[in-house]
């Protein structure tokens, strides 16, 4: 590796308050980082797109003669101050660091069951993607809804990353294309050798204009890793509550009903 390499690194990692807070923040193991610093050892393809990613900058322009390399930097330093004083980045690389281990069993599509918040009384089916993208586990919530008048139906995609903490799944999205809504998931995980469903609460607001915060208890069926998703997505939509379109467990997992002795509104199994 030639010494600009390493000097740009360094350049780069100056804009931090210290070289383990960089190393904590990409999720990279200390001793390895010095050996890229000292020159000694090259990073792979895959870690040196992590290294571009994180600092903003290209991967041609990290190898550059180092004087040309500092003359570019010093045209842009505000973003990478930026990214130094991020308190949100550096909690979302926390995050990836201890929640991304044993999720990759998960990855696939699931048709989503809750009673809808914006249609009280009816179930919502959605169609869900858990996939891996640049190392950690994201995900895409897609609503196909067809209201009365309407002659086309409309979607609502909601994107947001998954971790796995502590036997937890978490997940939590926002609506991409008006950005006015965010939502959280947790379920339980899979058991089982196989996976069947997942268990959990859901915590949204109603799509309507009341905008009531809401939780509702929810079911994922997992669909399998390749599907016909234009076929899946015909079959997203509201349901009345005794469908025979709807598995009757399922039916009866999404009831929202608190026993005489809870205290607080639990997911079930």
């Amino acid at each position: 590796m030639s010494d600009d390499f390493k000097d740009n690194l360094r350049l780069l990692c100056s804009y931090y308050k210290s070289t383990a807070e960089v190393c904590r923040r990409l999720g990279i193991n200390r001793p390895q980082f010095n050996r890229y610093l000292s020159g000694t050892n090259r990073p792979s393809a895959n870690t040196m797109r992590r290294f571009c990613e994180f600092f903003g900058v290209e991967n041609h322009e990290i190898v550059l003669p180092h004087q040309e390399f500092l003359r570019l930097v010093q045209t842009r330093p505000v973003s990478l101050k930026q990214q130094s004083s991020s308190v949100a980045a550096a909690h979302l690389s926390r995050l990836n660091e201890l929640g991304q281990t044993g999720l990759a069993s998960y990855y696939g599509y699931y048709f989503e069951y809750y009673l809808s918040m914006a249609h009280p009384g009816e179930i919502l089916r959605t169609l869900i993607c858990i996939e891996e993208h640049d190392g950690h586990a994201v995900y895409q919530r897609t609503e196909r809804l067809l209201e009365d008048g309407r002659s086309k139906p409309f979607h609502n995609v909601y994107k947001g990353m998954v971790q796995f903490l502590s036997g937890r799944i978490f997940l939590m999205d926002y609506e991409s294309l008006t950005g006015v809504e965010m939502t959280q998931t947790i379920l339980f995980p899979s058991f089982k050798s196989r996976i069947d469903r997942l268990n959990g609460l859901r915590l949204g607001v109603s799509g309507s204009g009341e905008r009531m915060p809401c939780c509702a208890r929810v079911v994922y069926e997992y669909l399998g890793e390749k599907i016909d998703q234009y076929r899946a997505l015909r079959q997203c939509g509201l349901y009345s509550r005794d469908s025979e379109d709807i598995d009757f467990g399922i039916r009866q997992s999404i009831i929202n009903q608190m026993a005489p002795d809870e205290w607080h509104f639990r997911a079930r199994f």
